[in-house]
């Protein structure tokens, strides 16, 4: 089963340009037609063209779903410039047709009540506690069969990103782990995946490899696909050329991938 992660960076390209390209990197992630695929920063118009989509950031205009479109339309005249400042963002999983869904939940990585515990914990200054706050990020998590009956659980995160301090990230990868392995049956095989925001070298990232967790390896960047209770491959990211459309380079992360046996 091949599992693909990419942060599509609300359609935009390096440098950003004033056009969009979201559909050309979903038809690029999806032209091999890989047996899951996990997105983060899909704006919120675009999320119901997957499987599961899920709002992390909600549009700053109104209700969803009346402004996700209307949050389209301005932000169109300049998707560089404005990304989601109208849309709205959020994650989303495309499933193969191999797959069908057995159960959809998802789980907010930084609630208020999360925040204020964890920020007394780590010692957060006031900067670190409001960077924290400004963008609600979340773990969708799908578990899912194939046609064997083999069942699946498979989480998509996107954790908060604060250079000041990579903790905030650990304790969202944290509470996405505790929370992918509850909603999994014993039978389940555990995709942890999607943009972590952290390095090879996080003591949690270490940790979840320890055989307490159980998890694989991390891969060499911030974005990962973590497996529990199957054997995979190492992580493959793609190289830039391979995300190259006419001329642009589709998003400022790379799609990573791995093979689950």
């Amino acid at each position: 089963m091949v599992v693909r992660s990419w942060n599509l960076f609300h359609g935009n390209t390096v440098p950003p340009q004033r056009a969009g390209f979201l559909g050309a990197m979903i038809r690029l992630a999806t032209a091999d037609e890989p047996d899951v695929l996990c997105v983060q920063e899909v704006p919120a118009w675009a999320l119901p063209l997957f499987t599961a989509g899920d709002v992390a950031a909600r549009p700053r205009i109104g209700p969803i779903p009346i402004t996700a479109t209307l949050g389209h339309r301005l932000t169109r005249p300049n998707q560089g410039l404005l990304r989601s400042a109208f849309s709205g963002q959020g994650n989303a999983i495309l499933l193969g047709r191999s797959l069908k869904v057995v159960s959809h939940s998802t789980l907010t990585l930084n609630p208020r009540r999360f925040r204020d515990g964890q920020a007394r914990t780590l010692g957060l200054g006031a900067f670190a506690r409001l960077a924290w706050a400004k963008e609600r990020r979340i773990v969708q998590a799908l578990r899912v069969a194939n046609a064997d009956g083999r069942t699946f659980l498979v989480a998509n995160l996107h954790c908060t990103s604060y250079a000041g301090d990579h903790r905030i990230a650990e304790a969202e990868l944290l509470r996405a782990a505790w929370f992918a392995v509850s909603e999994a049956q014993p039978e389940d095989v555990v995709v942890l995946a999607g943009d972590f925001n952290l390095t090879p070298y996080s003591k949690m990232l270490q940790s979840l490899s320890t055989q307490e967790w159980g998890f694989s390896e991390p891969g060499p960047g911030i974005d990962h696909i973590l497996v529990r209770g199957a054997p995979s491959t190492p992580l493959r990211r793609w190289p830039d050329e391979q995300r190259v459309h006419d001329g642009r380079l589709l998003s400022d992360h790379a799609p990573v991938e791995l093979d689950v046996e």
